[in-house]
């Protein structure tokens, strides 16, 4: 990891002898830093804010306020502010009782520029991490208050824009993306933003539910429609009027449903089964698909006349690879919500878990990175599995590397994917023969990676 530039890193230094203070403030200066000298600890508390970006060096033994009233009073101001005492041989005892208190480190006269230099640049890097923390916690907040679609990067800008321009218009949006990248999320946005949203937001899955079940959902049933409907159900569709009806996955939807749904599109009208009676609705649909509905080879069985029919506007979200630097601010989100759900302090960004946010593929996503910062907090270490350590094996040949590497990337996305089958293959992009004949070549067991639920 390249070393942080300190050039910039201020660092407050107090000591009552001249002499000292200005040999200890050339050492500093000389490796980088921007020494900022006082003889007196008061004068020197006046210049500290509770977000200083810097650090603290001061004596213990001076007039006035002492070192460690010093400290007392800079642990009130910010507790988390790095503070290194310098102290004579005789003041030792009483140093290693202030670190116990929190005191980042202490210094015992006289002291070797090399280890002033090295304890100073540790503390610098501290801060920098803590302050670093800081500023994603707030920003992560204040993108959550604004808008549960959080990112700060050009493109997330735009696409909350977008959302914005549409949401009143009343028009049928398709929504394309990733599994885990927030379809559900965007969907709910242009209800919310509309004027909808007083209405209902009916959500359906379309790939959770059988063939047989699907139409009965959607479009609703009179008694004796089929065997077992003893009673009158109102359909997806209608309870959706005045409202929106989002239907998640999409391009899993049934033919004999898809030729349904066209004509629920085009006359605003559902006629439930069992029934020749036929309903006006009032709704808007928002479509999401985690395949490219436009490529025929993707499409597959979906109908096209259905496809140009929702394409009427197209939100693509792009995969959480393409903006990593929304990366480090979703996880403090994600952190933090989990820290209260949990009961536990929220955890900050180690330069270990920094490294891998930049490093890791993310095949699951948002979903993804919320669950590995769920595990973050309970105290687990995603970042040493067995899988990543063995992810650049530097023995074997070329062909038996990739085979690791491979098997590596599998496991990672039905982790991601809660051990779905389906949603596995499409983050793969693989097809579902191929795929379950890499996991018998690998040794896995799909069942491992399931969250009870069947494939």
């Amino acid at each position: 990891m390249t070393e942080p530039d300190m050039g910039a890193v201020p660092v407050i230094l107090i000591d009552d002898d001249a002499d000292l203070l200005r040999a200890t403030g050339q050492t500093l200066e000389l490796a980088g830093f921007e020494p900022i000298a006082f003889t007196s600890a008061t004068d020197a508390l006046s210049k500290i804010s509770a977000d200083f970006p810097g650090i603290v060096v001061s004596d213990i033994r001076m007039p006035g306020l002492d070192g460690l009233e010093l400290y007392d009073r800079l642990r009130s101001l910010d507790e988390e502010l790095p503070v290194i005492l310098m102290t004579g041989h005789g003041d030792i005892p009483m140093a290693v009782k202030a670190i116990q208190s929190g005191v980042y480190d202490f210094l015992a006269k006289p002291f070797a520029t090399d280890r002033l230099v090295q304890c100073v640049r540790r503390a610098a890097e501290k801060r920098r991490l803590t302050l670093e923390n800081r500023r994603l916690r707030a920003a992560a907040q204040s993108s959550s208050q604004e808008s549960p679609l959080i990112g700060q990067t050009p493109v997330m800008q735009r696409l909350r824009n977008m959302l914005r321009q549409i949401a009143d218009t009343d028009i049928d949006v398709l929504v394309t993306g990733e599994t885990g990248s927030g379809k559900e999320i965007v969907a709910g946005l242009l209800h919310g933003w509309s004027r909808r949203a007083a209405g209902n937001f009916v959500a359906l899955n379309c790939g959770a539910l059988p063939q047989q079940v699907i139409e009965s959902e959607l479009f609703g049933h009179e008694p004796g429609a089929f065997t077992g409907a003893q009673k009158k159900r109102i359909g997806r569709i209608e309870h959706s009027s005045g409202g929106t009806l989002f239907l998640d996955e999409i391009e899993s939807m049934p033919m004999s449903a898809q030729v349904q749904m066209l004509r629920v599109l085009e006359m605003r009208e559902v006629m439930p089964l069992g029934t020749n009676e036929v309903r006006p609705v009032d709704l808007r649909i928002i479509a999401a698909s985690k395949v490219d509905l436009g490529d025929q080879a993707q499409r597959e069985t979906f109908r096209e006349d259905l496809y140009f029919r929702l394409n009427v506007v197209t939100i693509a979200i792009p995969p959480l690879r393409e903006r990593r630097d929304d990366i480090p601010l979703l996880f403090s989100y994600f952190a933090d919500r989990a820290a209260t759900r949990f009961d536990r302090e929220a955890p900050s960004i180690t330069p270990t878990i920094g490294q891998y946010l930049r490093d890791h593929h993310w095949p699951g996503n948002v979903r993804e990175l919320s669950h590995f910062a769920e595990r973050v907090v309970l105290g687990l270490d995603p970042t040493s599995s067995p899988a990543r350590q063995s992810a650049h094996p530097e023995t074997g040949s070329l062909p038996q590397r990739l085979e690791r590497y491979e098997a590596e990337i599998i496991r990672e996305t039905l982790t991601a994917c809660d051990g779905d089958v389906q949603q596995t293959i499409a983050a793969l992009g693989i097809p579902r023969k191929t795929f379950y004949d890499k996991l018998q070549r690998h040794g896995i067991v799909r069942s491992e990676f399931a969250d009870k639920r069947l494939s």
